[in-house]
Parts: structure tokens; C-alpha cells; sequence
């Protein structure tokens, strides 16, 4: 299942958001070698101080094992203040249906359960869960910066980046910026290729996603 944890619960979740810097820090500077901040073992930035919304996976045996950070895109956001190179010229996005994902990452070990394409079952839980909290909040889109291994990734999975403007070279990545659907339908195809039987997310938000 996916933790949804809301700014005024943070203090309710302190481990578990450690956690999830950890698991960024693991992923982001150890693994991709991003040119990202850091302090001591975690990967904290200037959006984590903006109160976002994170939704973490959970293991079986209840470790964190990845999560997507989300931001009202009305608000500062990545690819306004950060990367507007990959806005190709046109505005960012801002309006009160669209938010804006980051941070996405999973730390799985090799035995991770697999579904549809190949991909970790655990990547499709996370889907699910972003289109099953945008529902909730009346979303029609999540807008995001991703990289271009992420970006096969979503076409793999039924739910493809619309891009905004061209994929460009930062650092040592190549990334591109785009919107993805929020409707019942994207979560229909997410569930199935993700063989997910219901709604990932706790109650209350399930009832508005179910």
C-alpha cells in the first residue's frame, strides 16, 4: 500500500520521512550521480521546505522503499524555477488541476515482485497512487521533470508523458518536461498493467478514488 503523508503530518511521520531522504540520497547521488544537495546521508532540496505531499511505498516488511514528492504547481515548482529550459519557451503551468510530481524513486531489492512490461510492481503502486490523490483533489494532469530512462518507463507502463517542449541534456541526463492524464481511465489502464485489484491509498482519499 502507499503512505499519503500530508504537510499537517509530518510530525506524525518524522522516521518515515527520514526514510524517504535516505532512499533519496541512495537513488539520486549514489546511483545517478545527479548533481543534487545533500546533507550528511540524505537528498534534501529548497521544494522540501515548501510542505509538499509525499506518498511512499512500503515493503512487506514495512521499509520505505520509495515515494514521489507533489506540489501545487500554482506555488514554486521544478520546472518554473529550476529547469524553464525545458519549457521550450512557453509558460509553466499554473493552475489549481495540475501539481507537480518530483523526487520519484525506488530502492527494490532483486526479487522485487514484477508485473506487466518488465516493470516492478511497486512502480505501478506509485502510479497509481499519484492518479488516485489527483483524483481525489479534482487534478486533470500532473506535470513533471523526468529523465529519459523514466520517461520509457511511463510508456511502458500506459501512461505516457505528454511533452511540453524538447528533451535537453542537464548534467549528466538527458530530461524533458511533460504533463501526464489524471482521469479514471489512466488509473483503469495503471491498475491493470500493474495488476492492482483497488485503490493503494488509505482512507479517506480511496473513497474518493475508488
Amino acid at each position: 500500500m502507499i503512505q499519503l503523508i500530508t504537510p499537517e503530518y509530518y510530525g506524525e511521520f518524522v522516521h518515515e520521512l527520514a526514510e524517504m531522504h535516505r532512499l533519496r540520497y541512495r537513488v539520486f547521488k549514489q546511483r545517478l550521480d545527479w548533481n543534487v544537495e545533500i546533507s550528511g546521508d540524505m537528498e534534501i532540496d529548497e521544494f522540501d521546505v515548501l510542505r509538499p505531499v509525499h506518498l511512499l511505498n512500503r515493503s512487506p516488511a514495512g521499509h520505505i522503499q520509495g515515494g514521489v514528492r507533489l506540489l501545487p504547481s500554482t506555488g514554486s515548482t521544478m520546472l518554473r524555477d529550476t529547469f524553464p529550459i525545458l519549457l521550450d519557451g512557453q509558460p509553466a503551468p499554473r493552475s489549481w488541476q495540475i501539481w507537480e510530481s518530483s523526487r520519484f524513486a525506488l530502492d527494490l531489492p532483486p526479487d522485487a515482485p514484477k508485473a506487466s512490461g518488465g516493470l516492478a510492481a511497486a512502480t505501478y503502486e506509485l502510479f497509481a497512487g499519484m492518479i488516485e490523490f489527483g483524483l481525489s483533489i479534482e487534478l486533470t494532469e500532473i506535470v513533471t521533470v523526468t529523465d529519459a530512462r523514466m520517461e520509457r518507463i511511463l510508456r511502458r507502463a500506459g501512461w505516457p508523458l505528454r511533452p511540453i517542449g524538447k528533451a535537453c541534456p542537464v548534467g549528466n541526463t538527458i530530461a524533458i518536461g511533460g504533463f501526464l492524464e489524471v482521469s479514471t481511465g489512466a488509473l483503469e489502464r495503471i491498475r491493470k498493467m500493474g495488476r492492482i485489484a483497488g485503490p493503494v491509498l488509505w482512507a479517506p482519499v480511496i473513497r474518493a478514488a475508488a
